[in-house]
């Protein structure tokens, strides 16, 4: 919504508010005060003779073919700038409007309060004129509204109320919504106090675009942020670390806002729902109209069938006087009939006999046609049996040809097996040879081993001396300090492979 549209939901309060009679005119004086304070408030030159020139009098009073818009546009509002403050022009048409309207007899909350909700009421409502405020925004208002108060929502109870609405009108005035917000009909169990902090709040966040606010910390300093600028810092404290961090949070969007020159989130909510309502409206409309041409259709469709249920009493008219007709002429002709039926009788007759000989020759078609198919049917099926049974043979004599094939090829590879098997006999035949000549060598070997290991014990017994007692070869060996004596056990035998037992005795 631009900054036009914004400020001419003011104006029109004040102009209607000056429109006594509700005829649409305000006289000049008065066009002059109120062209004079917009011109001031928004510091905008007032120029008093292009209104003069604007309006001009005749002999009836002040008279305007135009009227005051054109001049509005062109002499205050084209030339605005936003560098006025916005509170002090919606505040002095808030005096001009509030002074005839506004009822303080029944309400709870003050001039001031009821000046926000006022300043509220042009901010959601659309520009329509007259100004109203459709359902979803009045629930959306009440609900922002409860929300700030700290209390609960009751869907049922706001249900109730919007039965009651919709059944006068679907919107309300924005003096009807201070009254419903003044009386209290949605705060009850608030007092007065908290009643105007939860529209002081609501007021900030929609009309100041105020992200985040706070009560005065008496507690002391906790929970502290430091945010730095680039010409000054400044020091928050928060209750507790989700304050800390809502705050936080609440900070950073409105930076992400102002690099993206984005609105505030109410704003950009107010469009999608306003975007929404449009939807639904112009469904709405396509779908009345579509009702439209359907009843028209019907329309049409009855006076259709009006027409025709006129044309079918013509027609039945028509059709008893020729029903008439008709049975007069059947009259005359029944005699007609009656000789032609008799006669037709006996034509029937002949043909009758003549149907009944030739239906007999037919069956006897039929019966020669049903034998020979039946006929033609066992010759097709000892056909098939012989052509089964070539089948059968041609498939014995392929099979008969692969296992005479595949024996063929077994055969072979036996008597491939049965040669290398031969073969692998007479390798291990002269592997057996030849293990056999080499044991024959080593015993050969061994026996000459022998002797020689006996020629030298022989020898050695010789030079060592060699004595038997008890049962027992002893040798003796003298040593120079020593008497050494080896006790063996043999079987009257002299080898060392028979040697049995071995004593050593050390002694003088």
């Amino acid at each position: 919504m631009g900054l036009r549209e914004d400020l001419l939901k003011s104006i029109w309060h004040a102009f209607t508010a000056l429109d006594v009679d509700k005829s649409g005119k305000v006289s000049k004086s008065q066009l002059k005060v109120l062209s004079h304070n917009l011109c001031t408030v928004l510091n905008v030159p007032h120029d008093p003779v292009a209104l003069e020139e604007h309006f001009k009098d005749d002999d009836e009073g002040p008279v305007s073919n135009q009227g005051y818009m054109p001049y509005l546009n062109k002499f205050i509002l084209d030339k605005v700038q936003d560098n006025f403050n916005r509170l002090d022009f919606n505040r002095m048409c808030w005096t001009l409007s509030a002074r005839k309207n506004l009822t303080k007899n029944t309400l709870v909350i003050t001039d001031d309060d009821a000046f926000k909700i006022w300043c509220i009421f042009n901010f959601l409502t659309e520009d329509k004129y007259p100004l109203t405020l459709v359902t979803e925004e009045i629930e959306y208002l009440l609900r922002k509204l409860t929300e700030a108060m700290g209390g609960s929502w009751i869907e049922e109870k706001f249900e109730d109320y919007k039965i009651q609405l919709n059944a006068k009108q679907q919107c309300l005035s924005v003096w009807e919504i201070i009254e419903l917000i003044g009386t209290g009909h949605f705060s009850k169990g608030m007092d007065r106090q908290t009643l105007s902090m939860g529209i002081n709040e609501v007021f900030q966040e929609l009309i100041l675009d105020v992200l985040k606010q706070s009560l005065p910390d008496k507690e002391g300093k906790k929970c502290l942020f430091l945010i730095k600028c680039s010409g000054k810092s400044f020091e928050i404290s928060a209750s507790d670390k989700k304050k800390k961090q809502e705050w936080i949070q609440a900070i950073q969007t409105a930076v992400n806002l102002l690099k993206q020159g984005l609105p505030a989130p109410h704003k950009e909510a107010r469009q999608k729902r306003k975007e929404l309502r449009q939807k639904l409206q112009a469904e709405q409309e396509a779908l009345e109209q579509r009702m439209k041409e359907l009843q028209t259709a019907n329309e049409s469709k009855q006076r259709e069938l009006e027409t025709m249920r006129k044309k079918l009493e013509e027609d039945a008219v028509n059709a008893a006087e020729e029903e008439r007709r008709r049975q007069q002429t059947q009259a005359e002709l029944q005699d007609r009939y009656r000789t032609d039926l008799e006669r037709e009788k006996m034509v029937r007759q002949q043909m009758e006999e003549e149907v009944a000989q030739k239906s007999s020759e037919l069956e006897q078609y039929l019966q020669r046609v049903r034998e020979l198919e039946d006929m033609y049917r066992r010759l097709e099926e000892s056909l098939e049996d012989e052509r089964q049974a070539r089948q059968d043979e041609e498939t014995v004599r392929k099979l008969q040809a692969r296992l005479l094939e595949e024996e063929a090829t077994k055969r072979a590879e036996l008597e491939h097996l049965h040669l290398q098997q031969q073969k692998a006999i007479s390798r291990t035949e002269a592997e057996k040879q030849e293990l056999e000549q080499q044991r024959i060598v080593k015993e050969q070997a061994l026996q000459a081993a022998m002797l020689q290991l006996d020629q030298l014990e022989r020898i050695r017994r010789q030079a060592d001396g060699i004595s038997r007692k008890n049962g027992l070869l002893v040798i003796t060996r003298n040593y120079p300090s020593t008497r050494s004596q080896f006790y063996l056990g043999a079987n009257q035998s002299t080898r060392f492979s028979d040697i049995l037992e071995i004593k050593f005795v050390t002694g003088p």
